[in-house]
This record gives C-alpha cells, structure tokens and sequence, in this order.
C-alpha cells in the first residue's frame, strides 16, 4: 500500500477583507474565514488602507502597512481574536 503525506503550506497566498470578514487563503488551498469583528483594527480601517497588505514574517504572518496592524496565520488557525481594548 503507498501513501503518501499529505503537504501543508501554512503561508498566507492572498487575503480579502469584505466589511464583515477576514478571508485568507493560504497556499496549501486552505481558507481561514473570520468575522472581522474579531480585530477592531482592521474593522475600524476604510476599505482602501484594508486592501493594503503585505506578508510578513516569510509569510506565516500577515501586515497592514496604512493602519499598522499585524495578523500571525499560526492565531487565525487557532482562532485567536485580537485583545479588546479596556476603557
């Protein structure tokens, strides 16, 4: 019996941000989709500067040079939000 292992390429390929969600394909063809709620940031950011991004740490991570906010792809798959700010 052959198998073989199956490869992941967790590195971010492209990402949309809609005025809802956070989507982010990575290049293994996998998809993280996250209500953009979950980074005040990037929700709070007009649709110009969010479609302004970068990848970032050889592309485990993901950078919004215009609003400065930064994304790891290991916290979206761990479905990690960003820290709320206190009042």
């Amino acid at each position: 019996m052959v198998t073989s292992a199956i490869r992941t390429d967790p590195r971010v390929a492209d990402v949309r941000v809609s005025s809802t969600t956070l989507t982010v394909m990575l290049r293994d063809g996998r998809e993280i989709s996250t209500p953009l709620d979950w980074f005040p940031k990037l929700k709070a950011a007009d649709a110009g500067d969010r479609a302004i991004w970068e990848p970032a740490a050889a592309g485990h991570g993901i950078h919004w040079p215009r609003i400065d906010e930064d994304l790891s792809i290991e916290g979206l798959l761990q479905g990690s939000r960003a820290p709320q700010a206190r009042n």
